[in-house]
Formats: structure tokens, C-alpha cells, sequence
């Protein structure tokens, strides 16, 4: 019979996960009872995908604002501070500024703008335009800001994130200055001592910084990469990647989860005899196009993950073959000549005009932005994702 479906992607449910949960086992539990509750069938190569929440929250890997204070306090002795470049978040930033806040004496608050990294906007380019204002060049100050825009909220939060930083900070018992500016180096005409908040560009603005003689620079995967006084921590990423737990603790990215993706990975070859990839997903890599979000606030999409799921897909563009190769071809004829060239198809398809148009990403970007669509970020109660037939194409049958 012929297949006449190819890539699904079903989210999971299984139990609330706490701390010190054998995840694995419940992990392989809830796909195969899934499989035989909606009657569908497990293969090879399909993909199982964990939401980083619940692996860090079976590992407990969380941390309190104090924990995070008690760090600043340490790698910022002097008391005052840059902090440059967060996002505009009350789940991702909000409570590490509070942490941070409690941990010093005054802040230099810089924000990019018209928006941050990852797309939450304080302004659109057509509000500089229409004030001749160069976001690239040009450098403001709170009353400057006010004066040319007033106070805007954000689209979809209601919230005006200036006046909700600022309140945030003195509600710990620190000083503010606000400035406006996407260079890093201008937070070195207030102060030499900055924590670099941003999380693609962190590399590069630390870099930047200590290049122009800054005398302290660390950024929020600097903070908490060991634990303090008992709390979670994140070697590899620090603050990054994690979010909020509760008004005082964050949960942490999770950490050292490549034994679970392989014991995850054996258990379900030992109970199924179908050999699985699995992976450990956070944000996908996408952006809105409406609120102008790009979705990846996390470090990576995939911080753990199975061998089969390294590298970018090889494939060609079937539209190209049936419009150039086979422009003359219609129906059986068609379909069998362009399957045959999919059989033939070269191991490494880079720079072949075939291949021009197919999504040139890592597996696990693409799979992980699908698994994070597929489970949502709410109470739809599925942080386990199925993807079947992934690894498909257009002759399996």
C-alpha cells in the first residue's frame, strides 16, 4: 500500500514532573503507552524530544535571587555596574534583574533599541524616521527617550518595560540610570565594570569590551556556573537559558543530560527493537511576523542530543526537478524519475542547484523549532514530543 503521509509531529502527555523523577523511564512509559492508546506505530528513527523544563526541574536545578546576588556581589566588588543589552522579558529577565539589583549599589541599565535581541520592541523604525534619530550612532538618555517617544507598551504584554525595570531595580535597594544605545562600548563612558546580558552576540561584546580596556566584564553565562550555597547552576551557560520559577527562584537550563538522552535512547531499543533519536529541546529558531519576535531566548535550541541527530539535511528540491530536469514529464512517469533521482542523490548535496531552496539549518534546529510549536508553552500538558518520519523522503513507501 502506498504511504500517503510523511513528516508527524504529536505531543505526549505524561505525568507532572518533579524533582528527582526517573525521567527516562517515564519518558519511554508515556510513548509507548501514547502509541498504543491512539493506535499508532513506533519506528526507526523516529524522534523523541524533551522539553529542557522538565529535565531541569527532575534534575531540581534551581537557583533563588539571592544565589544570584551573592554571585554579582562577588565578581562585581565595586558595587556599581553596566548591565547592557537584556531582553525585554518578565519570564526570562525580570527576575535575574532582581537578583542582580540585590547584588549592588547602582545600575547602568542599557537597552538596544528599537528592540532587544530577540525581537521585543520598545519602538519600530518608522518611530526613529520620523524623528531623525540613528539607532546605530546615536546615544539617550531616559529624559531624552521620553521627550521624543512617551511611554509605549508592548504589543502583546501590555507592559512598559523602562518604567517596569526601573521599579524593579529600586525595589531592591539599587540606584538607576537608563541609556539607549546598541554599542557596547558606550556603557564605558559610565562605567568600566559591565555584565553583558545579551545571548547570541555575548562573544562579541565581551570581546569588544575587554578590547577597550573595560575592567571587569562577564556575562549572564558567567553567573552561576557553580553552585552557591547549594543552589542549581549551568557550567556550560550560567544564567542563560533559564526563566522564572516562582517571584524569588529561577529554574536553570538544564545540565549534564547526555546520559539521559542515551538511556532514553536504550530503553526504548530494549522494550520496542526500534532504534529511536532523542534530544532535549528549549525555544525553537523562528520568527513571528507580527509582534517581530525571533523566538530563541534560550543559548541553543538543543543543548543534548543522540549521534543521529547531528548535521544539516541533504536534500533536493523536488519543485526544481519537475520544473527543470523532468519539464517534460507529467504523472507516473514524473513521480518515478524524480524518485529515482532521490535514490541517486550525492552524500553531500552543498552547492548543488538541486539543493538550492531546502532550509539550510542543523537538524536539531529544525526538529527542536518544530517540537517547541508542537508543545506550546502553556497548559497543553505535552513537554514529551513524537516526530515520525522525519527522515523520509519522497520514495519511502
Amino acid at each position: 500500500m502506498a504511504r500517503n503521509v510523511g513528516t508527524t509531529s504529536r505531543g505526549i502527555r505524561c505525568p507532572i514532573i518533579k524533582q528527582g523523577d526517573d525521567l527516562a523511564t517515564i519518558a519511554v512509559n508515556a510513548v509507548i503507552e501514547a502509541s498504543k492508546t491512539d493506535g499508532f506505530e513506533l519506528n526507526d528513527r523516529d524522534v523523541v524530544a524533551l522539553t529542557e523544563s522538565i529535565v531541569a526541574r527532575a534534575q531540581g536545578n534551581y537557583a533563588s535571587i539571592d544565589a544570584i546576588a551573592k554571585d554579582i556581589k562577588e565578581k562585581f566588588p565595586s558595587g556599581e555596574i553596566g548591565v547592557i543589552f537584556p531582553i525585554l522579558s518578565r519570564n526570562r529577565f525580570s527576575i535575574l534583574l532582581k537578583g542582580i539589583a540585590r547584588g549592588v549599589k547602582k545600575i547602568y541599565l542599557m537597552l538596544s533599541y528599537p528592540s532587544d535581541e530577540v525581537g521585543n520592541a520598545l519602538l519600530t523604525l518608522d518611530d526613529l524616521d520620523e524623528k531623525g534619530i540613528n539607532p546605530y550612532t546615536d546615544v539617550l538618555d531616559l529624559n531624552q527617550y521620553r521627550q521624543l517617544f512617551g511611554r509605549k507598551v508592548h504589543e502583546f504584554t501590555g507592559v512598559d518595560y523602562i518604567d517596569f525595570y526601573i521599579d524593579l531595580i529600586k525595589s531592591q535597594g539599587a540606584d538607576v540610570e537608563i541609556i539607549f544605545a546598541n554599542q557596547a562600548k558606550t556603557i564605558l563612558n559610565y562605567t568600566k565594570d559591565v555584565l553583558t546580558c545579551d545571548i547570541h552576540t555575548r562573544f562579541r561584546s565581551k570581546r569588544i569590551l575587554k578590547n577597550l580596556g573595560a575592567n571587569t566584564v562577564y556575562g549572564l553565562d558567567d553567573i552561576l556556573t557553580h553552585s552557591i550555597d547549594g543552589s542549581g547552576f549551568n557550567e556550560l551557560y550560567g544564567l542563560l537559558g533559564s526563566n522564572k520559577s516562582t517571584e524569588d527562584t529561577i529554574k536553570l537550563f538544564p545540565r549534564d543530560s547526555i546520559k539521559l538522552v542515551y538511556e532514553i535512547q536504550r530503553q526504548l531499543l530494549e522494550r520496542t527493537n526500534k532504534h529511536f533519536e532523542v534530544m532535549v529541546y528549549g525555544d525553537g529558531a523562528f520568527k513571528d511576523p507580527q509582534g517581530k519576535i525571533w523566538e530563541l531566548a534560550d543559548p541553543v535550541v538543543s543543548p543534548f542530543f543522540t549521534d543521529g541527530l547531528k548535521g544539516t539535511p541533504n536534500e533536493i528540491k523536488l519543485k526544481f526537478l519537475a520544473d527543470n530536469d523532468y519539464k517534460d514529464l507529467r504523472g507516473e512517469e514524473l513521480k518515478k524519475a524524480i524518485k529515482e533521482a532521490i535514490k541517486k542523490k550525492e552524500d553531500n548535496l552543498v552547492g548543488n542547484m538541486a539543493s538550492q531552496g531546502t532550509t539550510p539549518r542543523q537538524i536539531t534546529d529544525l526538529i527542536g523549532s518544530l517540537c517547541d510549536l508542537t508543545s506550546g508553552s502553556g497548559d497543553k500538558g505535552t513537554p514529551i514530543v513524537l516526530v515520525q518520519g522525519y527522515f523520509d523522503n519522497y520514495t519511502k513507501e
